[in-house]
């Protein structure tokens, strides 16, 4: 995946935000419990950890790559997120709606910008693990492009992601599952599928049989 797949993913979402009016702020997305004010927060806190991980050299080997890397992200593990939810809709209601998109307009040029100039090569460490610069800016596309589904759901005449980030966010889900989804769904499709946004139908429910682990692969 070209670094670059992660300025578009980027560029995208800001500019959702930069069409949003007050009112928008407020309205429900993907996530659950969190409006596109809490949501753009949390994709704010995800920017701002790849800056820091970039400046975080990873001292052993790997020991996470694009696709273990969410293993430790599945929605039955610990308390399934519920304390960083919490977090995240308090400290967002503190922030008045242009100074939360000024934020986030100043962050994530630079956290992409930052992840091309890296060499990709390069171990960073971060939440306890140690991954490679390519492999990082992988799961920030994952990240950006499923909360981009999230953020536009209540929000009919916003764009989606960026085919490239459903590409990528596609190939991570068909590793974790162990088993191809089927070449004829699209790549949102299965990105809503794989990280349990939405319940297959019957048809697809029967395409999917018990082959590769269960959904959802990641939360």
């Amino acid at each position: 995946m070209s670094p670059g797949v992660l300025v578009a993913s980027y560029d995208a979402l800001s500019g959702v935000l930069d069409g949003l009016v007050d009112a928008d702020w407020e309205r429900p997305t993907r996530a659950e419990g969190w409006s596109v004010r809490d949501l753009t927060f949390h994709l704010l806190l995800d920017a701002q950890r790849a800056l820091v991980t970039l400046a975080s050299p990873g001292e052993r080997a790997p020991d996470r790559d694009r696709f273990d890397y969410w293993r430790d992200f599945h929605p039955e593990q610990g308390d399934g997120g519920a304390g960083h939810a919490a977090l995240v809709r308090r400290v967002a209601a503190a922030y008045g709606e242009r100074a939360l998109l000024a934020l986030w307009r100043d962050t994530a040029p630079a956290a992409s910008h930052a992840v091309t100039l890296a060499d990709q090569a390069d171990l960073v460490a971060t939440q306890g693990h140690v991954l490679t610069v390519a492999d990082l800016a992988s799961t920030l596309v994952v990240e950006a492009t499923v909360h981009h589904l999230d953020l536009v759901v209540d929000l009919p005449d916003a764009p989606g992601p960026p085919v490239e980030g459903l590409a990528e966010t596609r190939r991570v889900l068909d590793v974790l599952r162990g088993v191809r989804f089927p070449e004829a769904w699209g790549d949102e499709r299965v990105a809503l599928l794989g990280t349990g946004r939405v319940r297959p139908d019957a048809a697809e429910g029967e395409a999917l049989g018990d082959a590769g682990r269960p959904l959802p692969l990641l939360g």
